[in-house]
């Protein structure tokens, strides 16, 4: 009967992703994540439920998983997949992108197995591959993660770059790398400030803004989401008013590009992102609005200063952005 029922959650599981999508990248500005989280303090039936297990905290939820949690499993969680690379951690399954993994991730997916893309994971693969643990999105429906929940106990994995510290610490707790982790965040912490200061009030009164460019489209995000953290918190510059506006991935003409008019520019484009304008970013720099524009005028726009898949807020992205950020910041 466990045979069966276990079926018939894949069976159903499936169909609740492929009714929920491609998983266009939804953001938001809260630190909350989404209610997938209340199914998780019970037992998980299946190869995961072992008779020793601990209790993991994981913004203000209570996880039980097994008491050694070696075998993970990354469905849905790119941000785990960054965190991966900070800890030197090694999942047996993870996230491919358009039938492979991505050349960044190449460290640590040497004897990974993949299990689908990031929005369409493969069940009967994730199953096969008897994970301790699951590492999730909070983008997944409630019910998806409770079906995940029946392989293994499932992490929804925050997508909000405020809660990066805890992304980070949990990946840590579950592999035993906990010191790895709070050395990693600290040197992080460590730099900004030293970057903050050196420099100084010199951007004080310049718009610096980033965008990542998707299906040919420009597109902002909120203050939170993204690389902005790194630019408005960690180094304290100013966002501009429609950065601060958007609630969510916002995409804008050019004419409010033209509006914005930032004097410093960095985008973000993946060819994985644009195969239906793979000449977006070449069309954009064409345009006579485009040009017109304060950072394009005075050579500061900065393309794909980190792997233009980087997710933006997690360790692994901000403290690669942030030493391409000084770099372009502090030269001029």
């Amino acid at each position: 009967m466990k045979k069966i029922y276990l079926g018939l959650s894949i069976a159903a599981l499936t169909l609740a992703l492929t009714a929920c999508g491609g998983g266009k990248e939804a953001t938001t500005n809260t630190t909350t994540p989404t209610p997938a989280t209340t199914a998780t303090a019970e037992k998980p039936a299946g190869e995961a439920n072992k008779a020793e297990t601990r209790t993991i905290k994981y913004l203000d939820k209570e996880y039980i998983v097994p008491s050694k949690t070696e075998r993970i499993v990354i469905a849905g969680s790119m941000e785990s997949m960054e965190d991966s690379l900070v800890l030197n951690v090694n999942p047996v399954g993870a996230i491919s992108v358009g039938g492979k993994f991505p050349e960044m991730f190449t460290p640590i997916t040497g004897e990974s197995t993949s299990i689908g893309e990031k929005m369409q994971p493969n069940l009967e693969t994730i199953l096969s591959l008897k994970p301790d643990v699951i590492m999730g999105s909070s983008k997944f429906p409630p019910e998806v993660v409770e079906k995940l929940n029946k392989i293994a106990p499932t992490f929804p994995v925050s997508h909000i770059s405020t809660n990066w510290e805890a992304n980070l610490q949990l990946l840590g707790e579950l592999t035993g790398k906990q010191a790895e982790a709070e050395k990693a965040l600290q040197a992080y912490k460590a730099e900004a400030e030293a970057v903050k200061a050196k420099l100084g009030e010199s951007l004080k009164d310049k718009k610096v803004l980033a965008i990542r460019l998707r299906q040919g489209n420009i597109n902002i995000y909120p203050d939170k989401v993204f690389f902005n953290p790194v630019l408005y918190a960690d180094l304290g510059l100013t966002a501009p008013e429609e950065v601060k506006a958007a609630k969510a991935q916002e995409i804008i003409s050019m004419e409010k590009f033209s509006q914005i008019n930032p004097d410093y520019l960095f985008i973000q484009f993946s060819p994985d992102e644009n195969k239906d304008n793979p000449n977006a970013l070449e069309d954009l720099q064409n345009n006579p609005i485009w040009k017109s524009v304060n950072a394009v005028k005075n050579g500061n726009v900065y393309i794909n200063v980190v792997d233009p898949l980087a997710q933006g807020g997690t360790a692994w992205s901000k403290t690669q952005f942030l030493k391409a950020a000084v770099e372009k910041l502090s030269a001029k």
